[in-house]
């Protein structure tokens, strides 16, 4: 994946321009993990293509919540309205079998730069904004889970100097909701109660904890708390499980079979995991589901079951990235061999 980065007056942007063949499919799960807006180049010209397909499914697949499908080379085919249209239509039909809520289309020629950054003359017929306008305006305060609170434990925090004899402090990077002083909390998973004495960022003291911000908590109570543990609300609690399904994608040339196992890295935990049921391998270009495959190869994408050996705290990848998400890594090799995306609690 190639990154870019520039900026303008209203945000800071860094680009992840990712290959679209299918042999790369690795490669654009990476690009759009943490992407909050995806951009479909489409070639007016030749229309929909399985790469088009691809793009969008996978952005469906990870749940990017804003999507810009950019009709390019609208020069090549004299500006025409109908060209676009027709671009936008076949999208559309496409796009309303996957979890997409959030779609704009944008005709633009990126060899003369219509429609990216100024209006453009030759499409007198488009009301839209330009692309560039619509990235230094699209609203993304929602697309983080606010509603509930996530804390990771990485590292705790004890001096253990002249200055700091008792000081406790839990640092992690808030993965949901907020954190406040005063607020009772739940420990995961060895299930203690408490309440958060201070928050804290850069040694000082602040109000409160917000996603992405990275921050450290003390705790009222002295209790046994470490890294891999979860720090959520009492009544606001994730799900607590060995086993779960998800969605894999497969990045390693060694097949995935049933009864793999693996080191899982899920949060700040890791453990180990295994493989316990394939149940399909899923199609990228047409949705298809291939029932009886039995193996998932070098950028598949698939459904599958897995054990974890310790208990894993997590939400559904739809309600939370951060929490939805983990990684597969090969125990001998230490090389990243999967992303995965959890849906829920395996029945």
């Amino acid at each position: 994946v190639a990154y870019r980065y520039f900026a303008t007056p209203k945000r800071k942007f860094i680009i992840a321009d990712t290959p679209g063949h299918v042999q790369y499919t690795r490669n654009m799960v990476t690009g759009a993990s943490n992407a909050h807006l995806a951009l479909v180049l489409i070639d007016a010209r030749k229309g929909m293509t399985e790469q088009s397909h691809r793009h969008a499914v996978i952005a469906s697949l990870l749940q990017v919540r804003h999507l810009v499908v950019c009709v390019n080379k609208m020069d090549l085919v004299d500006f025409a309205e109908e060209a676009f249209e027709r671009v936008r239509d076949a999208f559309t039909a496409f796009a309303a079998k996957l979890e997409v809520t959030d779609v704009t289309f944008v005709p633009i020629s990126a060899l003369h730069g219509d429609n990216v950054t100024s209006r453009s003359p030759n499409t007198p017929w488009y009301g839209g904004p330009t692309l560039l306008w619509h990235l230094e305006n699209v609203y993304i305060g929602s697309d983080r889970n606010l509603i509930d609170p996530r804390f990771p434990v990485q590292y705790v925090i004890r001096p253990m100097s002249h200055d700091h004899h008792d000081y406790r402090g839990y640092a992690g990077e808030v993965a949901g909701g907020a954190f406040r002083a005063g607020d009772e909390v739940l420990v995961l998973p060895s299930g203690f109660t408490t309440t958060v004495a201070s928050v804290e960022f850069a040694g000082e003291r602040v109000g409160e904890a917000v996603p992405p911000m990275s921050a450290t908590l003390r705790l009222a109570d002295e209790i046994d708390v470490g890294r891999g543990d979860m720090i959520c609300r009492v009544s606001n609690a994730p799900k607590v499980a060995q086993d779960v399904e998800a969605m894999v994608c497969w990045f390693d040339e060694k097949p995935l079979m049933e009864r793999s196992r693996f080191e899982i890295r899920h949060t700040t935990r890791t453990s180990r995991a295994v493989v316990t049921k394939l149940h399909y391998r899923l199609d990228v270009n047409t949705l298809h589901r291939d029932d009886d495959a039995g193996r998932l190869e070098l950028n598949d994408v698939g459904r599958i079951t897995l054990r974890s050996a310790q208990p894993l705290m997590f939400d559904a990848y739809r309600r939370n990235r951060r929490t939805g998400s983990f990684i597969l890594v090969d125990e001998a090799t230490n090389a990243t061999v999967g992303a995965g995306m959890i849906i829920g609690e395996a029945e």
